[in-house]
């Protein structure tokens, strides 16, 4: 039998890196390094108004400000390239009257947040346990109730966006498809990279492909972890590079391209500290298409949840630990709406032996075909654990609206904290189980 390497990896994923912490098994080491989220790509984004020729457009803004024609926007902007010296904001006060733009904004950077077969299932996966259960001997009881929600439906028919790093879906070029990725499904006709501008979404980084794993790692193959609707189809939309990081139009684009893909729920766990009319706009649309949108809070440990997860059309989420406390890195306050394991690799509280991260399957840094089981902790990875029960509850409720998912995924979580809404838990844990016997 081929030998599995689990692998042990703090992931904070608001910075584009990873840091290791010690461990008994074989570790990758990945060097944290910080980077300013209010720091725009040296380009402007021009939002135009309806029946705007672009060319002629383009023509003014050059001759207007020296700024050049950089890429064009699937839904009315485009973006510009600065010119030498020349700051943003005084390029942007020169095009604000323009009869034929509608706003004009930095070009901002958001950055990656960082009872089946399965052999790791128990006693790794604490975080899709149902209440009682057991991890290594101690009682879980802020699980998703993955394991009964699963005697319900597994999430097939339902079509998941994760705009993200890419994922390890396919054999192509240097890539390899996960391991245990081999039974999930995908759409890979739709595959879109914003960042290389081709249709093959694959992952540079690891992180969109952890993320992949907590929604649909293909479950019940004797092998590895499991994935939460590991019958749902995965879209594969990359817009963040090998450093974890993407501009905002790109993101722009990869929401909408999802929308126009059809898929039913969307995953970004991503961010930025900035609001960005192009990225609501964008987020607008995919919302009035019935999209649920959902996203990652941030990992600051800030008293405001970021861009986009503070829209008010996103499911924000933030992250518990194994004891159904509140991680210290998860970002909080008014726009929180529900929490999920997104685990603390720093304490051992169920005696695994491991920090209690979230496990599923990666790569090493710059390896892309060197697959491990790695832990990483961060909002990254409670995001996706709310995107996969959403769509669980589509599939056992396909006519569902995303204002009816967001109800059930918010009326029957678990509450956390003070009763009632609070700005540390939103409305609580989410339930799987009681999220799909939810009727409006």
């Amino acid at each position: 039998m081929k030998k599995v390497l689990l692998t042990l990896v703090i992931a904070v994923l608001l910075l584009s890196g990873f840091a290791g912490v010690k461990s008994a098994e074989p570790l990758f080491v990945r060097n944290s390094t910080t980077t300013n989220q209010e720091d725009p790509a040296n380009e402007i984004i021009v939002g135009y108004k309806q029946n705007t020729d672009v060319a002629v457009l383009s023509r003014q803004v050059e001759k207007t400000t020296g700024a050049k024609l950089s890429r064009k926007g699937l839904k009315n902007f485009a973006v510009f390239k600065l010119p030498q010296g020349k700051a943003a904001d005084v390029v942007m006060n020169q095009l604000k009257n323009d009869p034929n733009v509608e706003y004009v904004e930095p070009n901002y950077i958001a950055h990656a947040f960082e009872v089946p077969n399965d052999t790791f299932f128990n006693p790794y996966q604490w975080n899709f346990y149902d209440y009682g259960m057991t991890s290594n001997g101690y009682v879980s009881n802020y699980g998703i109730q993955a394991v009964s929600a699963w005697n319900i439906t597994k999430g097939a028919g339902v079509k998941v966006a994760i705009i993200d790093t890419g994922v390890a879906y396919e054999n192509y070029g240097g890539y390899t498809k996960a391991p245990d990725l081999a039974n999930t499904l995908f759409d890979t006709a739709n595959a879109y990279d914003f960042v290389n501008n081709d249709t093959h979404a694959n992952d540079d980084n690891g992180h969109g492909t952890h993320v992949a794993g907590t929604i649909a790692q293909s479950t019940n193959n004797g092998m590895g972890a499991a994935g939460i609707a590991y019958q749902a189809t995965i879209l594969p939309i990359k817009v963040l590079n090998s450093e974890g990081s993407g501009t905002y139009d790109a993101i722009a684009n990869g929401i909408i391209w999802a929308a126009d893909k059809g898929a039913r729920v969307i995953n970004m766990s991503l961010g930025g500290s900035s609001g960005s009319t192009t990225l609501q706009n964008a987020i607008q649309y995919a919302y009035s298409k019935g999209v649920v949108i959902v996203c990652a809070s941030g990992n600051e440990r800030k008293s405001t949840v970021s861009y986009p997860a503070a829209y008010t059309q996103c499911i924000a989420v933030g992250s518990t630990r194994f004891d159904g406390t509140r991680a210290r890195y998860s970002n909080y306050g008014s726009a929180l709406d529900i929490v999920a394991p997104g685990g603390d690799t720093s304490v051992d509280q169920n005696r695994d032996g491991y920090g209690d991260g979230i496990l599923q399957q990666t790569f090493a840094e710059g390896s892309p075909t060197d697959f491990g089981y790695y832990f990483f902790q961060g909002t990254s990875m409670a995001s996706p654990h709310v995107a996969g029960v959403a769509a669980l509850v589509l599939s056992a409720h396909p006519t569902y609206t995303n204002e009816q998912v967001r109800a059930a995924l918010q009326s029957t979580a678990k509450d956390l904290g003070k009763a009632g809404w609070d700005k540390y838990y939103g409305y609580g844990l989410v339930n799987a189980y009681a999220a799909v016997n939810w009727t409006p």
